[in-house]
């Protein structure tokens, strides 16, 4: 991570694919981060999420679109807590 940019890359590894809860919550809050920003605020964040990698790239955000982005730590942070092994913040 970047002051400007969030990366997620790889895969939880923590089930077999389509059932691999860490890696579905991750990938929502990451859809649900690009489409709040986008529908909540004025803001505008370049963004390229494919299998594997999702990458969110923002510059000059509102109090609201700052607001989204530590909302969205704060869900992954709770992650962390509970799958420390198969998600890291880096």
């Amino acid at each position: 991570m970047t002051p400007n940019c969030i990366t997620v890359e790889g895969h939880a590894g923590y089930a077999e694919p389509g059932r691999d809860i860490v890696c579905a919550a991750v990938s929502v809050l990451i859809h649900n981060l690009v489409q709040s920003i986008e529908s909540l605020t004025e803001d505008s964040v370049k963004f390229n999420i494919r299998p594997g990698y999702a990458e969110i790239v923002y510059k000059d955000l509102s109090v609201e679109g700052r607001l989204l982005i530590d909302s969205f730590f704060i869900g992954v942070s709770d992650i962390v807590a509970a799958y420390a092994e198969y998600v890291q913040i880096i």
